[in-house]
């Protein structure tokens, strides 16, 4: 049992650091104890000002800097699957660290509170967020509360959202939409089909019009290319081997490139399912996000990590920053293949190349901290 004193998230080497944080057990809803000890951290810098919302914390500073930038990552991991405490291990020749959330997404939380605290100069004010339940439903995601309650807290010129990329700028991401389409007919016996009409049978032209509908394959927005994807993902009904089913339920997930809005996304999905005899249920509709790789910021980031950006392929909280008009890239140690894996691990020397590009973002010509 470790006592408070060797707790503490002081921040000394990083992946010392890392390790602590990994150990330090906060699935979604469960991120008070790590949420007091990042909140206690931050509270010893005189050059942070230190906010608190539920079990998220805001540190920011306030240098009158012609520009403001935000790091955020989040607190919660999955569900442990007897894969803490954390061990070092050695994977493909590289030194990493095995345990839950070491990938998703406590490397990016170390490196930022290791420099959170020890950049007490940078050349643009930054706001740093720790934030939590992100790996649950929306309505109880951290950073989203934040955005609804104190929007003021997350007004900048540009974020970094530390998700996993193995180090590489992720810009922008997709946005998705989830729908249900049920169809109905008549329950009848097996035997004496023509009695009844089958309703699974009535998915088959909802299932051709997700095969030909015309997906865009490379989609150019703002030098970046992002593909979409349409895609039926669950298909249910029937009630016995014998018995003509009278309902039948087909869920559909769209995944469309940031030159879409989610209105118009959602609407593109209705004329094309929805028909007599079809219910279309929305089950969730969140906006892409785009990269914003044209601000000034984003390109003294991208100057200072080098490497080709990239899309992001799928949905993350940068589209939070989006909808408040920050533009955002994903940027972290890990892979992001290896999140939620029970092997789950991130190199130690990712979170380093992550280290030395964030100061030489944040502190150009300061050296390694």
């Amino acid at each position: 049992m470790r006592n408070e004193e060797a707790e503490g998230l002081e921040p000394g080497d990083l992946h010392g650091l890392f390790a602590r944080i990994v150990d330090i057990e906060s699935v979604s809803r469960d991120e008070a104890r790590l949420a007091d000890l990042v909140e206690r951290a931050l509270s010893g810098c005189p050059h942070l000002e230190v906010l608190r919302h539920g079990n998220s914390i805001v540190a920011r500073t306030r240098l009158g800097r012609d520009q403001r930038v935000i790091i955020a990552g989040h607190l919660d991991t999955v569900p442990v699957a007897d894969n803490l405490p954390s061990r070092v291990g050695v994977r493909d020749g590289r030194e990493v660290l095995v345990g839950r959330g070491a990938a998703d997404m406590k490397g990016g939380v170390a490196v930022a509170l290791h420099l959170a605290q020890a950049l007490d100069e940078p050349v643009h004010d930054v706001t740093w967020v720790f934030y939590e339940c992100e790996e649950i439903e929306a309505s109880a995601n951290g950073l989203g509360r934040i955005a609804e309650d104190h929007p003021d807290w997350l007004a900048g010129d540009f974020a970094v959202l530390m998700e996993p990329t193995s180090d590489r700028i992720e810009g922008g991401c997709q946005g998705t939409t989830r729908f249900k389409l049920t169809t109905h007919g008549t329950a009848a016996h097996s035997a004496r089909s023509w009695l009844g009409r089958n309703a699974i049978h009535e998915l088959t032209g909802l299932l051709e019009a997700i095969r030909d509908y015309p997906v865009r394959e490379a989609v150019g927005v703002e030098g970046l290319v992002f593909r979409e994807g349409l895609n039926a993902t669950i298909v249910s009904g029937g009630t016995a081997g014998n018995v003509i089913p009278d309902t039948a339920e087909l869920y559909v997930n769209f995944r469309f490139a940031p030159d879409v809005s989610a209105e118009g996304a959602l609407a593109a999905m209705r004329r094309t399912f929805e028909r007599p005899g079809v219910d279309f249920e929305v089950l969730d509709l969140s906006p892409a996000a785009r990269p914003g790789l044209d601000r000034p910021a984003a390109r003294q980031f991208c100057a200072a990590v080098g490497g080709e950006p990239g899309p992001k392929y799928g949905w993350t909280d940068v589209a939070r920053f989006s909808a408040l008009g920050v533009p955002a890239v994903n940027y972290g140690p890990g892979d992001a293949g290896k999140a939620h894996a029970v092997d789950e691990c991130c190199p130690l020397d990712d979170l380093d190349a992550a280290r030395d590009a964030l100061l030489a973002w944040l502190r150009p010509g300061g050296g390694h901290e």
